[in-house]
């Protein structure tokens, strides 16, 4: 099911969840944030727990912004 509105000028408009959409957006813009940092994106760490230990540092850093 797409979460994505549809625009004000379209009749008839297509309906969607606007408490989903509004979770998708947070989602996408956390991701967005923790992408700035390169480890994370490519994922260098190959082992499970190395690669929750960088997720849990990255999320630290930026609600530090750092």
């Amino acid at each position: 099911m797409a979460v994505i509105p549809s625009t004000a000028s379209r009749i008839p408009s297509i309906p969607h969840d606007k408490h989903l959409y509004k979770e998708r957006a947070a989602i996408e813009c956390t991701f967005n944030l923790l992408k700035r940092f390169r480890r994370f994106a490519t994922r260098y760490e190959k082992a499970a727990r190395n690669y929750a230990a960088m997720v849990a540092l990255t999320c630290a850093l930026s609600w530090l912004r750092i």
